[in-house]
């Protein structure tokens, strides 16, 4: 499959707008934020005075919307196509909504195909036309999620399919390696339901390359960074050799 297998030519997804934080649609942080907010007027909008509240509303922006392990998705693919390696990687990198606020698109490597949900749309009008989870699917041999946070965990434990990436995972080929890195902040990686979804993955033969244990971009240290780039890259090529 290339990059104008869906009749397009090369694809390019729209960066979402951007702020200072993603953006909460569902208002997931709304409490955090009126706390915030009422601290900056009780104290004249002087920020230092209110970096416990900015450090909270910070923390559930990026816990509810995406990955910031996104951020080491360029770094990831450079090393992939590293000359030095045996193998040469041809590779797509399906992004999804909240995935788009941690992503430099103008880091990403031309060579590589870039897919969202829109393209899983636009690429089907009528009976015969191509189903992009499906295909990608077919043409993959190896698939990795890096990183994959707290909510797509959840999601693909019990089975969603509400964006191009779960649809792909939930058509996975069992014979062919999965391999997922989980990537959330640490009360959330120790919650009791983590483990029970990572264990649920790997029962059905996904590979997980665990979380390490280091100080997170909210500023909390402990459980739940996502693995380095280079056990990554040894984890993949383990399971290519195989």
């Amino acid at each position: 499959m290339t990059s104008n297998t869906f009749n397009q030519t090369k694809f390019t997804p729209v960066p979402p707008e951007k702020g200072s934080f993603p953006l909460d649609h569902e208002s997931l942080c709304k409490k955090y934020y009126l706390l915030y907010m009422s601290c900056l007027s009780r104290n004249e909008d002087q920020n230092s005075k209110c970096r416990q509240e900015a450090k909270e509303y910070l923390g559930c922006r990026m816990e509810n919307h995406g990955s910031v392990a996104t951020i080491k998705l360029p770094v990831l693919i450079e090393k992939l196509q590293d000359p030095s390696l045996d193998f040469i990687f041809n590779i797509k990198v399906i992004l999804t909504e909240h995935a788009k606020h941690f992503v430099d698109f103008a880091s990403m490597p031309q060579s590589v195909d870039l897919l969202d949900d829109e393209m899983e749309w636009k690429a089907w009008s009528k009976r015969g036309d191509p189903v992009v989870h499906i295909e990608l699917g077919k043409w993959a041999d190896l698939a990795v999620i890096a990183p994959l946070s707290a909510n797509s965990l959840a999601k693909i434990s019990m089975g969603l399919c509400d964006n191009l990436l779960m649809c792909v995972v939930r058509a996975w080929d069992l014979k062919k390696p999965l391999l997922f890195c989980p990537a959330m902040n640490t009360r959330m990686y120790d919650h009791p339901i983590t483990s029970d979804q990572i264990n649920k993955l790997k029962s059905w033969g996904y590979h997980e390359i665990p979380s390490i244990a280091k100080t997170l971009i909210c500023g909390d240290t402990g459980n739940g960074a996502m693995a380095e780039v280079d056990t990554i890259i040894i984890e993949i090529l383990n399971k290519i050799q195989k």
